[in-house]
């Protein structure tokens, strides 16, 4: 089942910086959220236009619809409690997420996320 606020709306015109990161080939997107609630309403369509743009394929980007109750697919698994919430992942790992709100728009929120894992030290251990 798939979100229709996950439709692109319109051209994204952000910055190249954003788009780079974004784009990345080793990078899934997990996304929760629901047509009916007024936030993913507002911020989804320009976050799906900003991953069209960057040129993430449709297989590296996972929507998972919630109910009235925000129950659905992954919820429990990956603790959500508001929506919507978008979940990076690099190798099966977590290494950034968006909450429901931020200053920013999710693409730009999310890219600086990505960066700031790109510069967090190599686990010791390996």
């Amino acid at each position: 089942m798939s979100l229709e606020t996950m439709e692109p709306a319109g051209e994204w015109s952000g910055d190249e910086q954003v788009r780079e990161r974004l784009g990345r080939e080793d990078l899934t997107y997990l996304v929760w959220g629901a047509d009916w609630c007024g936030d993913c309403q507002g911020q989804l369509p320009a976050f799906a236009a900003a991953l069209d743009a960057a040129g993430v394929p449709a297989d590296r980007i996972e929507q998972f619809p919630v109910d009235d109750d925000k129950q659905g697919e992954g919820v429990d698994e990956y603790g959500i409690e508001y929506i919507p919430t978008v979940v990076v992942e690099r190798q099966g790992e977590e290494i950034a997420r968006f909450v429901e709100e931020e200053p920013v728009s999710i693409a730009e929120y999310l890219a600086e996320q990505i960066a700031a894992a790109d510069e967090a030290p190599a686990n010791a251990d390996d």
